[in-house]
This record gives structure tokens, sequence and C-alpha cells, in this order.
């Protein structure tokens, strides 16, 4: 069976700022994936309950994929007993990992060296490896297998520096994502601010935000069948 880790952030806050998992960038990829056959898994750097940030839960963000979520025994179950991503052997039998977003993947999938190792293991692999909107935040950390920068050269999108400003957490963030990903070489890509985009680069898959969730999750699907 097709295994895929979707990893989410045990960060509550962000320099103070509250925070935790936007809950619509796992609910929709856990459906798709379950919908392929998938065996899902959910992890995080500190294994157990994920937070989740209050704000993907108000009007106009809390989509029927994360209600469904939240009322679904096991699916809620799995989020509340989150394993802990360093005790996931990544060198065999997964064949995805997907970095769900939200701030709080800004303050713990930087400098993670166990989510740095899993997503080389599997990179090296030619396992697939994605992330959405500030899943990709745990990106920059990472190289190929030749030393160079894992974004280096590859079609490669993420939140949007623009965006960031709209939601005025540019000051807390450890760094804006479409310049990193920039000056770390990646072939940065986007579309207008809150709308969908994916980018597919061999094994890398990224979503520029949560409006790209699904298709992001789509596109690994459609990858792991190929």
């Amino acid at each position: 069976m097709t295994k895929v880790v979707l990893v989410a952030t045990s960060a509550t806050e962000l320099k103070g700022h509250a925070t935790g998992l936007w809950i619509e960038e796992l609910a929709a990829p856990y459906y798709q994936f379950k919908k392929a056959g998938y065996d899902v898994v959910i992890a995080s750097p500190a294994g157990g309950a994920v937070p989740i940030d209050a704000g993907s839960m108000a009007e106009g963000f809390f989509t029927e994929e994360a209600k469904k979520f939240m009322h679904d025994a096991e699916a809620f179950g799995q989020l509340s007993h989150s394993l802990k991503l360093d005790s996931i052997d990544f060198t065999t039998g997964v064949d995805a990992i997907f970095l769900c977003g939200g701030h709080g993947t800004c303050a713990d999938f930087v400098e993670n060296a166990a989510l740095k190792s899993a997503i080389e293991t599997l990179y090296a692999s030619d396992k697939i490896v994605s992330a959405v909107c500030h899943g990709p935040t745990g990106l920059p950390q990472c190289n190929k297998p030749d030393g160079t920068s894992l974004v280096k050269d590859k079609s490669v999108t993420g939140f949007k520096d623009s965006e960031e400003m709209a939601v005025q957490l540019q000051d807390l963030v450890p760094f804006m994502l479409e310049a990193k990903l920039k000056e770390q070489g990646g072939k940065y890509e986007c579309a207008d601010d809150w709308n969908s985009k994916v980018c597919v680069d061999g094994n890398l898959i990224t979503g520029q935000n949560p409006q790209s969730s699904e298709e992001c999750a789509a596109a690994v699907i459609s990858a792991l069948s190929s």
C-alpha cells in the first residue's frame, strides 16, 4: 500500500503570536490520499496533539473538508496522537512526505534535523517530497545528494511575500519564503495572491497557499500513479 506521511507543526506560537496548523492544508490532502487508497500517517516534530491555528477555523476559511475532519473520530484521533517525526523510518516503506502549512511551521520546521533528514532521504530515493503554503519553510535547510540546495534550479512555489505582508506577519517569520527560495537558486513561480498555484519538478511538488492544497495533493497522487 502506498504510504504518505503528512507533517504538521507542533508549535502553538511564533514569537508570541498564537498559531499552529492551518487545518485545511492537512484535511484536504488527508481525504484525497485516503480516497486514493493510501496509508496516511500524521506526524509532527514533537509528536502528540497538533495545535490548530484558530484563524483556520474562522468564517470564510473553515472549509467543508476541515469541518468534516474535525468531526471525524479516526482523523481527529490521528491529529491528536501524531507520530513523532524522528520515530519514523523514512529509509523504507514511505512513498511521499507532505508538509502542511500554518505559521507554526515557521517556528519548528526551520533548523529541524529530523525533518531535514526525512526530506533528504526521500528525495535521494526518488520518493515524493511535497509541501504547501508555509510547509516549504522546511525545504531551505535541505540539500540534494550532490550537496547543493534542494530547491536550486527547481521550479518551486510557497507562501508569497506579498501574501505574508497581507497577513502582517512579515516581522515574525524567520525569513520571507519567496525571497529565501529565490536566494537558494529556486525558480520561484506564483499566481496572484490567494489563487492556486502548484509547481511539479521531478519529485518535488509545492503549492503556494491554502488555495493550493487540493491541487497540490492531486499532483502528488498523479506523481505516485505514474
